[in-house]
């Protein structure tokens, strides 16, 4: 793409700008700020709203009880359950395992403190899930 091609369309952290490489007049690369770029804003509010639903419905199944806080917290952090094992050095299917209310509400405290500091919050944090998810910068979004 040439420098005076690249886009400066607002994006959605607005005036924040964002680097490109573009090719100068003599043909070489060059490093060029840009806005952002409509189609790229419009795909990134789309994942967005996929992420936030899912979110949701992970805490309407944590509230009715058919998946622990565990599972909030990973919805949150965008991770699965193999990133999750390796993260805490706990094997894959005893993380699935820990997404069952009745076994998460026995855990052990050690292991709690594992999954609490990959999500860098408190064990007692981890037990807690909201009632919604706190986007309100996304509903600015136009």
């Amino acid at each position: 793409m040439k420098k005076s091609n690249v886009p400066q369309d607002i994006g959605l952290a607005g005036r924040m700008s964002e680097i490109s490489y573009a090719v100068n007049k003599n043909g070489r690369y060059e490093l060029v700020q840009s806005y952002g770029w409509d189609p790229k804003t419009t795909s990134l509010k789309q994942a967005w709203k996929v992420i936030i639903e899912e979110i949701e419905n992970v805490i309407k199944n944590v509230k009715a009880g058919k998946v622990s806080p565990l599972a909030y917290h990973m919805a949150k952090n965008q991770m699965n359950t193999g990133l999750l094992a390796k993260y805490t050095r706990i094997s894959r299917w005893r993380v699935k395992r820990h997404l069952k209310p009745e076994v998460f509400n026995h855990l052990d405290p050690a292991i709690l403190e594992r999954y609490a500091g990959v999500f860098e919050i408190t064990p007692e944090q981890l037990a807690q899930v909201p009632d919604s998810v706190d986007f309100s910068f996304f509903k600015n979004w136009k």
